[in-house]
């Protein structure tokens, strides 16, 4: 059995060769959102969508669910009661590219261009494809709000967000991947010789917001990716290679007109927006990158550069690294008092007290602690407690400078009457106060867990076993 999920762009950009599986089981857990009545139709072309995917499956599917239109576009309705473990989907994985297509592009074209010029050689075909009945519904480029879609002006109202750098990294991945096969389809213009870098866009976001991963590759799958997202939603996925099909479990019970739902994974919010064009309004999953450097006057510097980068351990389990002179770090809501579990990663904390140090004979007791222990730099607390409280008013002081950016961003993004902007516009200014609001609420966070651990430093006893390590402090 192989666990297969919804995979974001940013994964499937990084994946080998594209190999879509021409046989998938899928089992998912769902949660449901009953939709108040009245807010959701169906689909006027579900009667002819359904005939279609059970002759191109060659089996039988449910008609328990309906292809029907909400709030988030179309979605999945049970269309009667479903009982629990109920077999509600079964459907094929899509081809995958054409021989003659494939024949002209090399190694270097990633997974989810490949996968994105089916759908556009599907696209061009129209009815004539065998599979423009899901083609045809795919969402248009005005449909979507993948990040890679906003204007510079849009752009700007989430520049205080790693998702900003990160957008204009895709768009430059995914125009880099245009250029690279736009010269081999141009050599079958019959299929693709007229693909423009826009028509190349839309069809990579397409796939890498409704494209599934396994260890066999990466597919489509239609109906199953009509499924939404909720966050708090359990869901396990599973391939089975004897079977041939595609399946979806209903855990639960469901009444008509409730929309089933999925978790794509446990993605925050800057993921959701830059891969699938939505936000949550509350999500457990938002975590905030910062960058720490150090500083240019630091008379130490040097030092401090060459002890993080022969001190750096990629093996570390928050993820993140030394490298250079300017660092970034990834940290996540400390939700307990005392600060345990996942929040300020280690290696944020080891730079700051590196960052602290006035001394080469500092620097060098860091080195020693290092080589004594597991090789992690200051895993420990420094033994001066002036020092120590230093070090975590230096990480203080830098979340404290980026929350009043946020503060200044999110003021900036004050609601709007709908009649006086585009409704476009208004939807994404609040799926960027979603993002900027949740970030925010992570940086308050590790600011009250700082405050908290320098006031007890600076009231109590200095003892190791009065504020732990960091094996019991967040990271």
């Amino acid at each position: 059995m192989l666990r297969a999920t919804r995979t974001s762009n940013l994964r499937l950009y990084q994946r080998p060769i594209f190999a879509a599986p021409h046989n998938l089981r899928i089992k998912l857990k769902f949660s449901s959102l009953s939709e108040p009545q009245g807010s959701y139709s169906l689909d006027e072309y579900c009667d002819d969508f359904l005939p279609w995917l059970e002759q191109k499956a060659g089996a039988k599917i449910s008609s328990v669910l309906s292809i029907g239109k909400s709030a988030h576009g179309r979605s999945l309705f049970a269309s009667k009661t479903i009982q629990t473990g109920e077999n509600i989907l079964k459907q094929i994985t899509p081809d995958n590219l054409l021989p003659e297509i494939k024949s002209l592009l090399g190694d270097e074209v990633l997974n989810i261009a490949k996968l994105a010029i089916v759908i556009l050689v599907e696209q061009k075909l129209g009815q004539k494809s065998e599979w423009a009945p899901y083609i045809s519904r795919l969402p248009q480029p005005g449909e979507m709000h993948n990040t890679i879609f906003w204007s510079e002006g849009e752009l700007e109202m989430i520049h205080q967000s790693s998702v900003y750098q990160e957008t204009i990294n895709q768009k430059s991945q995914i125009e880099k991947d245009f250029w690279v096969i736009k010269p081999a389809l141009q050599r079958v213009p019959k299929l693709l010789g007229d693909l423009t870098y826009e028509d190349f866009m839309h069809a990579c976001a397409l796939v890498g917001s409704r494209a599934w991963g396994s260890t066999k590759g990466l597919s489509l799958i239609p109906f199953a990716d009509f499924l939404n997202h909720d966050g708090a939603s359990e869901s396990i996925v599973l391939s089975d290679e004897d079977k041939q099909v595609s399946e979806v479990i209903a855990d639960r019970n469901y009444g008509p007109g409730e929309q089933v739902l999925i978790r794509y994974g446990k993605f925050p919010n800057a993921t959701l927006m830059l891969d699938f064009g939505f936000s949550l309004p509350y999500n457990i999953h938002d975590q905030v990158q910062i960058q720490f450097n150090i500083p240019h006057d630091d008379l130490l510097r040097e030092m401090k550069i060459e002890l993080l980068q022969r001190h750096r351990i990629p093996t570390i389990k928050d993820g993140n690294v030394f490298n250079s002179s300017v660092e970034y770090f990834t940290i996540k809501e400390v939700r307990s008092p005392k600060g345990k579990g996942k929040g300020l990663p280690q290696s944020l904390r080891a730079v700051a007290r590196v960052l602290s140090c006035t001394a080469p004979e500092e620097l060098s007791d860091l080195a020693l602690e290092a080589t004594q222990n597991d090789g992690r730099l200051a895993r420990r607390p420094l033994k001066s407690r002036s020092k120590e409280i230093q070090a975590h008013q230096i990480l203080s002081l830098r979340i404290t400078q980026i929350m009043e950016d946020y503060n200044a961003a999110i003021k900036s993004l004050t609601p709007v009457s709908s009649s006086s902007m585009c409704e476009k516009f208004a939807l994404r200014k609040q799926i960027a106060r979603d993002l900027l609001s949740g970030e925010l609420r992570v940086l308050k966070s590790a600011s009250a867990w700082l405050n908290n651990y320098c006031a007890t430093l600076s009231t109590s006893a200095y003892h190791r076993e009065d504020i732990g390590d960091y094996r019991t402090s967040p990271g």
